[in-house]
């Protein structure tokens, strides 16, 4: 049974990790496939956006295999791991198109970062966060002590962190950490109607966005707003007038067939 299974319709491929009896748990030959799944919808023409979820509702997953990891010569070297055959985060940045996580059930420590990685947050009633890299002794490397604290602000963060207490789903939204909860059989449901919206938006387009909300994020807001004007400038300059016309019609047809 494949680790990492991929179903793709209507341009939305959703991407499962499948070793539900093992909550999920991300061993070396999981990480090496959600690798090869995530670069595969990438480079696939017909995907334009991506759902990330777990097996089951116990988990979207417990994070790295400690099992494994305390039986392995590498140690503890997957924690701080940059190829994307070993480290899920670099393995969801692969993907320039829109990455929707569907929290199913628990996110602990890695399965936290993995979940960070996403673009968008979409939880079940099930879903529970946890950072336990301070009890089990192991610093983060994925992510998790930056992304955290710049979402849900640095006091919340260190709670979590700081304690290793769960968060649920309801406080999660809360929070700011998911967009919205909803119960376990509406889930999927939910996020990949909103991966469809996404999707019927032009790719490069939606990529280019992407891209400009993700590197300005990372700068201060000066530099930010820096890098918006240069990206803009170059991708505006490009825009026929016709097209802005055709768009702003079908913008208009939508917003009437919404309401």
């Amino acid at each position: 049974m494949p680790l990492v299974l991929t179903d793709i319709a209507d341009g939305v491929a959703v991407v499962t990790l499948n070793r539900p009896e093992a909550m999920n748990a991300l061993s070396s030959a999981l990480r090496a496939e959600l690798a090869e799944a995530m670069l595969a919808v990438a480079r696939d023409d017909a995907v334009r956006a991506v759902v990330l979820t777990g097996a089951g509702t116990r988990a979207f997953t417990a994070g790295l295999d400690l099992k494994e990891l305390g039986a392995s010569t590498d140690g503890l070297g997957a924690a701080n791991a940059t190829d994307p055959q070993r480290n899920p985060v670099k393995a969801v940045e692969q993907c320039a198109k829109p990455v929707i996580g569907a929290i199913n059930g628990v996110a602990i420590t890695g399965g936290f970062e993995l979940a960070l990685a996403c673009d968008v947050l979409i939880a079940s009633t099930h879903a529970r966060f946890a950072d336990t890299h301070a009890r089990v002794g192991i610093m983060p490397g994925w992510g998790l002590s930056q992304k955290l604290s710049r979402m849900i602000g640095i006091s919340r963060a260190k709670e979590l962190s700081l304690t290793g207490n769960f968060l649920d789903a309801a406080t999660a939204e809360r929070w700011g950490l998911v967009n919205r909860v909803v119960e376990p059989d509406a889930l999927l449901p939910a996020a990949t109607a909103l991966a469809r919206d996404m999707a019927n938006i032009d790719p490069a387009m939606v990529a280019g966005y992407k891209a400009l909300i993700d590197h300005g994020y990372a700068l201060p807001f000066g530099e930010g707003l820096a890098l918006e004007a240069e990206r803009s400038a170059a991708a505006n300059g490009q825009v026929a007038p016709e097209a802005v016309e055709q768009a702003r019609l079908a913008v208009m047809a939508r917003g009437r067939s919404q309401s």
